[in-house]
């Protein structure tokens, strides 16, 4: 049975990709901190799917663990999809280091510590495929959010290095740039309605990008285009812009 191991299974997101895939009968690890939370996501998916699902104890941040984290699975999983994230307060992050750092750490170096871990196992085996959830607001510095995009730029370009190294090997790497998303932490934000997408709408199309080898995938089409857009603008006209 193929299978697929979740890094941040307690997000909105994850459990969409979860939903996703347990319904196409892949059995599924959820790792995360907190217990309580994936034994009730847990159960809710074994009574739905009837596929064969196990949760693991996993912090982010406790780059000391990622190894022996990854070393209990024999086999791993031929799937990992990195969904952790962290979007922080700007404005605290301005004023304090603390939660500059946070969003740092969370977003780009716990994420490229255990990916890293990860793609050194798919690379000797020859076949896996790694799945990364970064953002679009990597895709220029804004005064909103350059903290968060800044971590996230950094994680695609380690997405896209880990997708030309391990090509050889057989092991794909998705880069996943969803836009906005109705989710808790992103609860109270101003979204634009027509560019927001559904958590179930990332479970469905990250499951199509597995499926078709995507190398990167913007979840609701219109995001690549105003990317371009936003990328082409002269910096001497984008500086002055609000964004």
């Amino acid at each position: 049975m193929p299978s697929i191991l979740i890094l941040g299974a307690t997000s909105d997101i994850a459990q969409a990709v979860a939903n996703k895939f347990a319904s196409q009968n892949y059995d599924l690890i959820l790792a995360g901190r907190n217990l309580n939370e994936l034994e009730r996501i847990q159960k809710d998916l074994i009574i739905r799917y009837k596929v064969s699902i196990s949760i693991a104890e996993f912090e982010a941040l406790a780059l000391e663990k990622h190894e022996d984290f990854v070393a209990q699975f024999n086999p791993l999983p031929e799937i990992t999809a990195c969904v952790f994230g962290y979007l922080g307060d700007q404005e605290k992050a301005q004023k304090e280091w603390n939660e500059a750092a946070q969003i740092i750490h969370i977003n780009f170096t716990a994420a490229i510590s255990i990916l890293s871990v990860i793609a050194n196992k798919y690379e000797a085996q020859k076949y896996g495929c790694i799945i990364g959830i970064s953002s679009v607001a990597g895709e220029r510095g804004r005064q909103s959010n350059y903290f968060y995009g800044s971590a996230k730029a950094g994680f695609s370009i380690f997405l896209d290095g880990l997708r030309n190294r391990l090509f050889k090997s057989n092991v794909h790497v998705i880069t996943v740039k969803p836009g906005f998303v109705d989710t808790k932490m992103t609860f109270g934000l101003p979204l634009p309605k027509p560019l927001t997408a559904k958590p179930h709408h990332l479970g469905d199309a990250i499951y199509k990008a597995y499926l078709s080898k995507t190398n990167t995938l913007y979840v609701l089409w219109m995001w690549k285009w105003i990317m371009l857009i936003i990328r082409l603008i002269p910096e001497n006209i984008f500086k002055k812009m609000k964004l």
